[in-house]
C-alpha cells in the first residue's frame, strides 16, 4: 500500500492595499488619543492597509502563483477617502472599528482581482459585498474563556481634516498573518507599486 503523502504546509495569507507612510502616521497619531479606551487593543502602525482578499490557509507551494498574480496588477493607484471611524458590526456589540474608505477606485481594483485570484482556482468571492475600510483597532474579549467583547467606555474620536483628505494608495501587497497573543503579525511576501497613470 502506497503511503499518503503529508499535506503541504499552509500559510494564512491576504492581499491588500497598503497606504502612504504619511497616512500610516496620522492614523497612528490619531490612534494614540483616540484609542485609549481599556477595552480596545489598537492596530499597529505597520498593519494599517485596505484588505482586498482574504484568502485563509492556502497550502504554500501556492505561493509562487500568488507573487505572479500580484506582479501581473497593471492599475492606476487609486484614490481613497476615509472617514471617521464605525463601530462593527453594532455600536451596542461592537468588534472593530474602522475607518470606511470610500473609493471607487478600489472596488474596480479588489473586482479584477478577485476575478483573476477566482480563475487561478486560489479564491472563492465572499458572499457579503466588498467593504473598503481600514480597521483601526479590536474590542477585547470579556476573558475567562469568553468570546463576548468587553464594553467600550469611550469611542473614538473624529480624524483630523488632514487625514479626511482624498490620498491615493501606494501598493498592493501580498501578507502572511501570524496570529500571536497580542494579535496578528503581517509579513509581505510580493508587493507592486502603483502610480496614478497605472505604470509600474
Amino acid at each position: 500500500m502506497a503511503r499518503e503523502r503529508p499535506k503541504s504546509p499552509r500559510a494564512r495569507l491576504f492581499l491588500a492595499l497598503d497606504l502612504s507612510e504619511a497616512v500610516r502616521d496620522g492614523i497612528a497619531a490619531w490612534g494614540e488619543v483616540e484609542l485609549k479606551d481599556p477595552a480596545l487593543r489598537p492596530v499597529p502602525r505597520e498593519s494599517l492597509h485596505i484588505t482586498l482578499a482574504f484568502l485563509g490557509y492556502v497550502a504554500e507551494r501556492e505561493i509562487e502563483r500568488l507573487r505572479e498574480v500580484v506582479a501581473e496588477i497593471e492599475a492606476p493607484a487609486p484614490l481613497v477617502r476615509l472617514g471617521n471611524s464605525v463601530a462593527k458590526p453594532t455600536p451596542k456589540r461592537t468588534r472593530l472599528f474602522a475607518l470606511p474608505a470610500d473609493s471607487p477606485g478600489t472596488v474596480v481594483l479588489q473586482e479584477a482581482l478577485e476575478e483573476r485570484l477566482v480563475a487561478e482556482r486560489l479564491y472563492r468571492s465572499e458572499k457579503r459585498p466588498f467593504w473598503p475600510h481600514v480597521t483601526v483597532a479590536r474590542v477585547k474579549s470579556e476573558g475567562r474563556g469568553s468570546k463576548r467583547p468587553r464594553p467600550v467606555g469611550r469611542q473614538p474620536g473624529r480624524l483630523p481634516t488632514a487625514l479626511l483628505s482624498p490620498v491615493h494608495g501606494v501598493r498592493v501587497t501580498l501578507y502572511r498573518s501570524e496570529l500571536q497573543p497580542r494579535g496578528a503579525h503581517y509579513t509581505p511576501l510580493a508587493q507592486v507599486e502603483l502610480s496614478e497613470d497605472g505604470r509600474q
